[in-house]
């Protein structure tokens, strides 16, 4: 087994084109795990080889994270390279959440975009050290200290130069090496080859700034550098090293690199770095929750191998030999053969086979322990399942699944192609925990919910050529909500005498909306007292509220952010039971809920457009027609990026007319911020248009 002090658990995390995986293919060059560096839109139609999946390569985007294993020097480095685009962020936020350690790829000429900064939030939620990448300094109009003031503005980081470029753009010679001021030249057809030589004289003052900068920095939390700093002397590399280290994984600084991952200008430096400075897993505290001790939590050892095994599952495929299941073991050893037991179904399973793997190809390994990423086959689990050896009752934290925001209706095209199509919908949906799938009872059409067009469009893509079944698809939908603005008291009793026992139930209390920062969308108080409804019936209420406000009545649309307070009621020592109790609580939603003064709440995006400055006027006309809302505009070096606030209903069709007003030269991001209420005159025409449709239906 490796000395665990000696591996690192890595994401690459990035804007969409900042360089993932030109980066990824990069480090497995130099790693020796391939011997031949592939582009991600390369003209030899292999594509890259983290990119295994055909609409990877013909997109040239990265739509599921791939797992590999490289070694460098002496250390093993598990790496994903997770996807850029916001519709796949459930990719993101699942890698993250088993990794220790991450590096923020940056665009040294676009800098800190929308998707850095949801990227960076993910990194927070998860406390992951980072590494920042300042990447394609070869580029024109590449400034990779305008990024740093972004990583410092934007971002709120402490960011501290480890290496800088040898000139910029197409004079881009190699770049400079803070900690040991030294100049490092890649030579060689890829760069394979790494020279060191004198510093550039006409660089060296502004290395030895950069230098005494970055000695100033860690002088805040270092006694020993402060001490030489303020004395003027020299720190040396064997000095500043540990206290960078110490220091990024406390989170209170991000080192960063330059380089250019397609002109193979810095990587080996910045394996160096992950290395140095990113977490092996005994540095990082990992938590679980004993479930025979009313979820108290529990710290999982990674460097006792005695103690019993606990793993989670946190990704799945279905492979060319069955389901794939990706596991990070955080505790224990785990071997081919071995028993083990999924703590949230109860059932146990053998482990038949253990890979590891590199993009799509398996390499079968007999065991491996805490610390690991590994794959297993056969194991039918769903994706955030905790394994144990049986002996500990302990279940992860799950990891933050962000809720769909559009729906598609599809069906099958022929008759013949409904097997396919229904399996492949379970699979999409046991795999991807942001694609949901449900039936419309009034339409009787399969509707499919997702993050945003692309996600859903790749999923009908991969329907096709996966399952050789053609889809046919409705318009694309917005999962709008509903919400109630002011308390409302209610009181209904229900009475139905029928041949024998009757029903008989009275429920009363009130609605009020839940305070905005509410983690829920449904809370139930039981405010009954002195037995007016028996305990028994109580769940019975529960239920009927719930499932009533899974439809609003405005626009038949869940309701959110209700919390109903049950204070009173009767019950008739024949006639009650927990039926008549729901059935009472489901009819009081029905007629006091228009009294709560209901409104419909639709998904607002933010969108970040950019284009040559001479468009930015018929640019910001668009989002304007859209019923967006500026938020800011930044001009840059011929470039403007519009940042703003769109209801997602509004979106539909954007990027054929940001094509058409800006020659192709104008690119977009956006992604999911909140939900807020619809205009009046907007939600008056969905109600009547809901009626409409309603009326029609039950014709």
């Amino acid at each position: 087994m490796a000395d665990i002090t000696k591996v690192r658990n890595i994401g690459i995390s990035a804007h969409i084109d900042s360089g993932k995986t030109t980066l990824s293919e990069r480090i497995l060059y130099y790693t020796g795990k391939i011997h031949k560096i592939e582009e991600v839109r390369g003209k030899s139609g292999v594509g890259a080889k983290m990119d295994s999946m055909d609409l990877e390569r013909e997109k040239g985007i990265t739509i599921q994270s791939a797992a590999t294993y490289c070694a460098w020097k002496d250390f093993q480095i598990n790496l994903i390279d997770t996807p850029g685009h916001v519709d796949f962020t459930v990719e993101v936020e699942r890698a993250l959440r088993v990794l220790d350690g991450a590096v923020l790829v940056l665009c040294a000429v676009a800098g800190v975009q929308s998707q850095s900064i949801t990227v960076d939030r993910q990194m927070r939620r998860y406390n992951v050290p980072r590494l920042a990448f300042i990447n394609k300094i070869d580029r024109s109009g590449s400034n990779p200290l305008r990024v740093i003031a972004q990583l410092r503005e934007k971002l709120g980081h402490n960011p501290v130069m480890i290496t800088m470029p040898i000139g910029l753009e197409d004079k881009n010679e190699g770049i400079i090496d803070l900690l040991r001021m030294t100049a490092i030249f890649f030579d060689g057809d890829n760069g394979e080859f790494v020279r060191e030589g004198e510093i550039p004289a006409n660089l060296h003052d502004e290395a030895k700034q950069l230098r005494h900068t970055l000695v100033e920095t860690l002088s805040d939390f270092d006694d020993v550098i402060a001490e030489k700093f303020l004395m003027d002397e020299y720190v040396t590399e064997a000095e500043l090293k540990p206290a960078i280290r110490r220091e990024t994984l406390s989170l209170r600084i991000t080192p960063v690199f330059v380089g250019s991952a397609k002109k193979n200008k810095g990587i080996q430096v910045l394996l160096d770095g992950i290395t140095d400075f990113l977490p092996s897993p005994i540095d990082i505290k990992n938590e679980g929750l004993d479930q025979n001790n009313n979820e108290a939590k529990v710290t999982l050892s990674s460097d006792d191998l005695t103690k019993p095994f606990v793993g989670l599952a946190f990704k799945l495929e279905d492979g060319r030999f069955g389901q794939l299941t990706y596991m990070r073991i955080y505790q224990g050893k785990i071997k081919k053969g071995d028993m083990i037991y999924n703590n949230v179904t109860g059932k146990k399973v053998k482990v038949p086979r253990l890979v590891r793997m590199h993009s799509d190809e398996m390499n079968d390994i007999e065991e491996t322990s805490a610390g690991d990423i590994v794959a297993l086959f056969g194991v039918d689990c769903a994706s955030g399942d905790t394994f144990t050896d049986g002996t500990a009752n302990i279940t992860m934290t799950s990891m933050f699944v962000p809720e769909p925001v559009i729906e598609l209706a599809v069906s099958p095209k022929e008759k013949a192609g409904q097997a396919n199509f229904s399996k492949a919908l379970n699979r999409f949906t046991k795999e991807d925990p942001t694609f949901r799938v449900y039936r419309d009872e009034e339409s009787g059409e399969t509707i499919i919910k997702g993050m945003g067009e692309l996600h859903l469009e790749i999923y009908i893509e991969r329907i096709k050529r996966e399952y050789n079944c053609e889809v046919v698809v409705g318009r694309p939908k917005v999962a709008f909500r509903e919400t109630i603005t002011t308390r409302a008291e209610f009181n209904y009793t229900h009475r139905k005498q029928t041949g024998g026992s009757g029903q008989f139930a009275r429920v009363a209390g009130y609605f009020e909306p839940l305070p905005s920062d509410a983690v829920e969308n449904y809370e139930f108080v039981d405010d009954i007292v002195g037995g007016v409804i028996p305990r028994e019936y109580i769940p019975g209420c529960d239920k009927g509220f719930k499932e009533q406000l899974h439809d609003g009545q405005l626009i038949g649309q869940p309701v959110v952010g209700v919390r109903v307070v049950l204070n009173d009621g009767q019950f008739h020592p024949v006639d009650s039971s927990e039926l008549a109790f729901k059935v009472a609580s489901m009819t009081a939603v029905r007629e006091f809920y228009s009294k709560a003064k209901p409104i419909i709440l639709e998904p607002i995006m933010k969108l970040e457009v950019s284009g040559p400055e001479e468009y930015q006027g018929v640019m910001i006309g668009q989002v304007n027609q859209r019923r967006g809302v500026i938020v800011g505009t930044t001009n840059d070096a011929g470039y403007v990026v519009i940042e703003s606030e769109v209801p997602l209903s509004e979106m539909f069709g954007y990027s054929t007319d940001i094509r058409s007003v800006t020659q192709g030269k104008g690119e977009f991001t956006m992604e999911f911020l909140r939900y807020a209420p619809v205009p009046k005159q907007v939600q008056e025409e969905m109600v009547k248009e809901y009626q409409i449709r309603r009326a029609e239906g039950n014709r």
